[in-house]
């Protein structure tokens, strides 16, 4: 590979990392106007109006649908989510209080213990009770945080919803504009590249989804079975977390778990453990196997991107990985990075 090569790779991974942090709204918007194109087209076709029209028409009703979805799932959604947040600092207070009550009252074994073991079971349980007021503070702050943040969503969503509209008027203009850059010979090679990428990047949103939800569903089933309070709320936290590598979903089921377990709900306690154990090993089998499907890598090459991306670049890895790896296949399936080593 020449070093052209190399800094025009470089320099994509740069713009990729920039679109899904700053240009996350725009890219976003990209996606739904490709999805949104066979529709412009049937409606262009079927009843002969200009792309203007069409697009107007399309983005319409992408938008009703999407508001309709707010308003009657996001209501009782957020209407959970307020309550839990609200009840979970107070939920882990308790907690901490039952655990200073069990140091208060695990004193009088002390003068029967050696030394050092009563020493490190003291420190023990004031370290259990440090890291519960530190949920806490946690709970609390991310709480803070996304009520500051909710004028932020706000704006991200209003440049989404445009961007949409000024995609779908301008998307054949923006492609033959984008196809003009490069040589006239090397056209074809390009509209191929974007063929593939187009067909696996929507593989990849559609795989990303199913996963969600098949997830979205076991837990909730978990936690109705469970009997336990904001199964709606809960769930969608449970898998907005899980879209970390590994062990994602422990961040909140194991906290959970021991807290009931240590205030005599063993029931409750056992059962998220046992969730959380099949939520993970759910998602460590199926994913690479959905993923790989989807976007036509195989299942090793998508657990490697998930978690080398996850690892160089954080949250956002886990989405850029793989998406490398799709352009990668792409452009050899289009006939470029055909070059091979040689030994002599």
């Amino acid at each position: 590979m020449s070093l052209k090569q190399v800094l025009t790779a470089a320099a994509g991974l740069i713009f990729l990392y920039l679109l899904f942090t700053v240009g996350s709204p725009f890219l976003l918007a990209l996606l739904v106007a490709i999805f949104l194109e066979p529709l412009n087209r049937l409606f262009m076709r079927k009843f002969r109006l200009n792309r203007l029209a069409a697009g107007v028409i399309s983005c319409t009703l992408f938008t009703v649908l999407l508001i309709g979805l707010f308003i009657g799932i996001g209501v009782k959604l957020f209407a959970e989510v307020i309550a839990f947040w609200d009840k979970a600092p107070r939920v882990v207070s308790d907690a901490n209080a039952y655990v200073q009550q069990t140091i208060d009252s695990a004193k009088e074994l002390y003068a029967h213990m050696p030394p050092d073991a009563a020493s490190q079971l003291e420190s023990t349980l004031k370290g259990l009770s440090n890291s519960l007021v530190n949920v806490v503070a946690n709970i609390s702050q991310t709480f803070v945080g996304f009520a500051k943040g909710i004028p932020g969503m706000f704006i991200f969503f209003i440049v989404f919803l445009v961007a949409v509209y000024l995609f779908s008027f301008s998307l054949t203009s923006l492609k033959s504009s984008f196809l003009s850059i490069f040589d006239e010979r090397s056209r074809g090679q390009v509209e191929q590249v974007l063929e593939n990428l187009r067909k696996s990047v929507l593989g990849f949103i559609r795989s990303q989804l199913i996963l969600s939800a098949l997830t979205y569903v076991i837990t909730l089933i978990g936690l109705l079975i469970l009997g336990l309070k904001y199964p709606l709320a809960i769930a969608l936290l449970i898998v907005i977390v899980d879209i970390l590598p590994i062990l994602g979903t422990g961040s909140v089921l194991v906290p959970w778990a021991g807290y009931l377990l240590l205030t005599n709900h063993s029931f409750e306690g056992a059962g998220l453990l046992i969730l959380f154990v099949v939520i993970t090993v759910f998602r460590r089998i199926v994913e690479p196997k959905v993923l790989g499907d989807a976007v036509g890598i195989g299942a090793l090459p998508a657990l490697i991107s998930l978690y080398v991306g996850f690892k160089l670049v954080g949250v956002i890895g886990v989405f850029l990985g793989p998406l490398v790896v799709i352009v990668y296949m792409a452009a050899r399936k289009a006939g470029l990075f055909q070059s091979k080593i040689k030994l002599d």
